[in-house]
């Protein structure tokens, strides 16, 4: 059993409940859009990171995480993109790739819309955390907690952390 902290959209603003909620969790994944490298050095220092680049990174950033991310966890394959979409309205350049090799679990930011629908054509979850951060038109910052046990993903939660302002 894995429990992971999802979080994105942090815009180089990193609330101190992130900590807290995620004390627990085995890993974190962020869905891009740190904001600079000391936003992702603190989270590597509290939990094992995994992350990509979002259209707001830097080169800081992006010289550390790639803009795709495939891999497995216990036995669910996971693609991260931050730039993504969502069931029925995939972004067109992942699309396609999405369709030919489809993962158990799609997670990408970008939207600052917290999202988890399961995808029936591809047999396939997807997840956006929403945004964590203060910049964006979202008006309450959000994050995902959730198991990874063998092939199942459960126990999801939603945490809110407080408006944006």
């Amino acid at each position: 059993m894995t429990r992971i902290g999802l979080i994105s959209d942090t815009h180089n603003y990193l609330d101190d409940a992130v900590f807290k909620h995620f004390e627990n969790c085995d890993e974190i994944w962020h869905a891009g859009d740190f904001g600079t490298a000391e936003i992702a050095d603190k989270l590597k220092a509290f939990k094992p990171l995994r992350g990509v680049y979002g259209n707001i990174d830097g080169y800081d950033i992006r010289s550390e995480f790639p803009e795709k991310l495939r891999f497995k966890c216990e036995e669910v394959e996971i693609f991260m993109v931050h730039i993504g979409g969502y069931p029925s309205r995939y972004a067109p350049n992942i699309k396609a790739e999405l369709f030919a090799k489809p993962p158990q679990l799609f997670i990408s930011g970008h939207s600052h819309i917290l999202k988890v629908i399961y995808d029936d054509k591809l047999k396939c979850l997807h997840m956006n955390p929403g945004a964590a951060g203060k910049h964006g038109w979202h008006k309450v910052r959000t994050l995902i907690r959730f198991v990874v046990d063998g092939e199942n993903m459960k126990q999801c939660e939603v945490i809110e952390l407080g408006p944006k302002a």
